[in-house]
């Protein structure tokens, strides 16, 4: 006999009408009162089309692009997953799934073979063919390339095509790769002559770019040759760059936008006694840090980088920065929603002692800089206060340097100019994916530039043999491995995991919400609809 639940699916899918659906309920011993009442549930789930999503984002800088090589921010990515589609994606239940490739296969873990889907055009009416993958992602290989996902390609030794499928031939085995082929860099462009060609921001999404004014919105309209069924369900998208994040709220609370990210911990209990909202929060792989780089004096000074992880209070940040809305970090990257969380690692704690006796040996005297501004992440000038209130405890004199919110992503993050600054990561769904992009010696966003030390070099050579590994338990010990290495030696303090707070107008409709980016894993133009 079929269930209540498969009933109401059915219903939601619009398989069965309202009255059959009602007849099925109370066949079952429903009362009517209370199949009405799932009806309408169904009802909602149900995505319709129409409308225009106005978006609120803290993310956005005047250096932002079309060019997928430059993404470095939440508003680049929403502008990415809207406009453009990758080989495979993460769906909202955190499993990988093909994209514009319609399978992928491997036999050895070195030699993949992606099969492209067949019908899928472009904004500009290009046919999506194997020749587009390859030039989309050579647009990020090269020694003059500065994506910051070249270090992700660094394991690539070719790629060909093969009728409808794309062969990549790895210098070592992967068994990776699908979920490195689902970063938002590697958006797939139309070709022209062998070079990817961004220009307009053309894309196989479902939205068409009709106007992007960097650091300040953008206007796109549903292209109506989309690809995929029962999804990007609006008619239009404004996404607005709004970085303060009192200004985002208030234009939820007063109707001018429909969803902003990154709500205030502080204000979010009330924001949501606002009638009309709605607070999703989920707990995912999103991570604040305080990256030193090894390559700007003083911080190539190991005693001088534990002096200062010993000095800094987590759950102070935890408590005071989030409110609760999160976890404590222990100096690396990889957070409980991952496979291979170092569980074996002890927490960092504030100990003034050790901090006081790492900086003595360390032989710096004066103040040490650390840049921050709340484009970082919202309350990152606060922590860096915080921070350096803990580290005058242990005699350390930190001097915090409030800089400017725009351009803070090419001007001071990942910049040799500032040894020391607040950043986010939304972190990635494998290890290997995580350390790649932002710890491996051959990344470009590297931002502690941790490179050159023992323990980096040892750092490499297991991220190396870990991909090639399929046996999980040597897995496990390797990236347990891993981690320790940067807890110890890395330049990066990670202080906390933060939740993704986000606040949506109660016609918002939409399902389950990914975890592995903000907004619904960056895709809340196409998955979200207007009740």
């Amino acid at each position: 006999m079929i269930s209540i639940d498969k009933l109401s699916k059915l219903y939601a899918a619009g398989r069965i009408s309202r009255r059959d659906f009602m007849q099925g309920a109370t066949a079952m011993g429903v009362t009517i009162a209370a199949a009405s009442t799932m009806a309408v549930q169904a009802e909602a789930s149900t995505p319709k089309k129409g409308g225009t999503l106005r978006i609120a984002l803290g993310h956005g800088s005047t250096t932002d692009s079309y060019d997928p090589a430059t993404f470095e921010n939440g508003f680049a990515n929403a502008l990415c997953y809207a406009s453009g589609n990758h080989l495979t994606e993460i769906n909202n239940e955190g499993q990988l799934q093909p994209e514009l490739a319609e399978s992928y296969s491997s036999d050895d873990a070195i030699t993949w073979r992606f099969k492209i889907r067949k019908g899928v055009e472009f904004h500009n009416g290009k046919t999506l063919t194997p020749d587009d993958v390859i030039a989309s992602l050579n647009h990020h290989r090269g020694e003059e390339s500065t994506s910051g996902a070249k270090g992700l390609l660094e394991a690539l030794e070719e790629m060909s095509a093969d009728g409808d499928t794309v062969v990549f031939k790895l210098k070592a085995a992967n068994a990776d790769w699908p979920f490195i082929m689902s970063d938002y860099h590697f958006k797939i462009l139309p070709s022209v002559d062998g070079v990817a060609d961004y220009s307009g921001g053309v894309g196989t999404g479902g939205y068409v770019v009709e106007n992007f004014e960097p650091g300040v919105k953008l206007e796109a309209s549903r292209f109506p040759n989309y690809w995929k069924e029962n999804a990007a369900h609006f008619d239009g998208l404004v996404q607005t760059s709004v970085i303060d994040s009192v200004a985002r709220q208030n234009a939820l609370m007063n109707g001018e936008a429909d969803a902003i990210d990154r709500v205030d911990a502080k204000t979010v209990d009330l924001l949501a006694q606002v009638p009309h909202v709605n607070i999703v929060e989920n707990t995912g792989t999103l991570h604040y840090t305080f990256g030193m780089r090894l390559n700007v004096e003083p911080f190539d000074n190991y005693d001088l980088r534990m002096a200062l992880k010993s000095a800094i209070k987590r759950q102070e940040l935890v408590d005071k920065i989030l409110l609760g809305h999160g976890a404590l970090g222990n100096d690396h990257p990889i957070s409980s929603a991952n496979m291979y969380t170092n569980t074996d690692l002890p927490q960092r704690e504030f100990d003034a002692d050790k901090a006081s006796y790492h900086y003595k040996k360390s032989g710096h005297s004066g103040p040490i800089p650390l840049a921050a501004a709340n484009a970082a992440f919202s309350g990152a000038v606060d922590a860096a206060q915080l921070i350096a209130a803990s580290c005058a405890e242990a005699g350390i004199n930190v001097e915090v340097n409030r800089v400017p919110d725009d351009g803070y992503w090419s001007n001071v993050w990942n910049n040799d100019a500032h040894g020391w600054s607040a950043c986010y990561w939304g972190g990635r769904p494998t290890e290997d994916w995580m350390f790649s992009a932002a710890y491996v010696e051959g990344s470009s966003w590297n931002d502690t530039a941790w490179r050159g030390t023992a323990a980096a070099d040892e750092f490499n050579a297991i991220v190396v043999a870990a991909r090639a590994e399929l046996d999980t338990n040597k897995r496990k010990e390797m990236y347990f491995r891993c981690q320790a290495l940067i807890h110890d030696d890395g330049g990066a303090t990670v202080p906390m995991f933060a939740n993704y707070i986000n606040g949506l107008n109660k016609k918002i409709g939409h399902g389950k919400m990914a975890a592995n980016w903000d907004m619904d894993g960056g895709k809340a133009s196409e998955r979200w609809w207007f009740n």
